[in-house]
């Protein structure tokens, strides 16, 4: 695991992962790495719904939780060519954001806002298409969320939290109700709470990382962070830690509370206590990435998902108890 100085450049809903590389580039290239395909990661909590309730490996269900995915990656990419378009001039001043293609002026301004506005009404249409309404509101309160951050909501403490929480709240949500899935109050709350975990995490590791960048550049430790995102500078470390906390308690105890009642969904009358044990890899999973987000090096989340092995293995138990749970039990 990369220390704060090594780690990627930070990313949420308006962020790149992974090293900027040099700003020269033809237009191609600079409009896939605007598309940021690596941050489509993401959309993996498309399958969780179903996959919970057991009817992911059916046909329908599955084609419709593959066509939620393609449509998030779209309108996920949309947001990353808007944000960057909006922030052009912010980012020039960023120390791997002024990287950017758009910001390094690769991709031109009213290109980036012409393709992410179009991306976005491609993924409400096709959502309209794959499930109905339904699902065409969740893609459009997504984009309406993503807008308004970029312009302006960023800039409001705790509210930017909420903001990039959600983008990973309405992903779950979205698996549900494209394959028509009923959504637990447990799980919708195990995915609230846990996705404030990883954007508080994310923001203490960016506090890091852009003070130890302004070290290396021979600056004070203590370098002024609201410069590049203004939240930051109204973020304490004690604060961040404060709502890590509170965050993971509650993701816990939902988590607790939800396994409980599927058991007695999935087995009425009996007690097979597989879904029970999966507790105990969830909460050791959990404990292992609020250790790795109180470090710091919580600002590229998805790199934990490619590279943390000992989370892998907690999440391979945790599938095995649950799918036992599911069709063995």
């Amino acid at each position: 695991m990369a220390s704060p100085a090594e780690a990627v450049e930070p990313f949420d809903e308006d962020g790149a992962g992974g090293p900027q590389p040099a700003a020269a580039g033809s237009l191609a290239e600079g409009l896939v790495r605007v598309a940021r395909p690596r941050q489509w990661l993401k959309n993996v909590l498309v399958f969780v719904a179903p996959g919970a309730a057991g009817v992911l490996l059916h046909r329908d269900v599955l084609l419709h939780s593959v066509g939620a995915f393609g449509i998030f990656c779209l309108a996920a990419s949309g947001t990353y060519f808007l944000n960057d378009s909006f922030d052009a001039d912010a980012d020039r001043a960023h120390p791997t954001k002024r990287n950017r293609p758009i910001a390094a002026g690769v991709v031109p301004v009213a290109v980036g806002m012409a393709i992410g506005a179009v991306l976005l009404v491609v993924a409400v249409v096709l959502a309209q298409l794959l499930a109905g309404w339904h699902l065409a509101v969740v893609m459009g309160v997504y984009g309406a969320i993503n807008v308004v951050y970029s312009l302006g909501l960023k800039n409001e403490p705790v509210l930017d939290l909420a903001a990039v929480s959600s983008g990973f709240v309405l992903r779950a949500i979205a698996g549900g109700v494209a394959t028509g899935v009923v959504l637990s109050n447990w799980f919708i709350i195990v995915a609230s709470f846990g996705s404030l975990l990883i954007v508080t995490g994310k923001r203490s590791g960016e506090k890091i990382l852009l003070a130890d960048n302004g070290s290396r550049q021979g600056e004070a430790a203590g370098t002024d962070t609201s410069a590049v995102r203004q939240t930051l500078g109204l973020y304490s470390a004690s604060f961040l830690q404060a709502v890590r906390t509170l965050s993971a308690a509650v993701t816990v105890t939902a988590y607790c509370l939800w396994a409980f009642e599927r058991a007695s969904q999935v087995h009425p009358g009996r007690d097979p206590v597989w879904f029970q044990l999966t507790i105990i890899p969830f909460v050791i999973g959990l404990l292992h990435v609020v250790r790795i987000l109180d470090s710091g090096r919580g600002a590229a989340p998805e790199e934990l998902a490619i590279h943390d092995h000992r989370l892998q293995l907690y999440g391979v138990v945790w599938i095995a108890l649950f799918a036992v749970g599911i069709y063995g039990g």
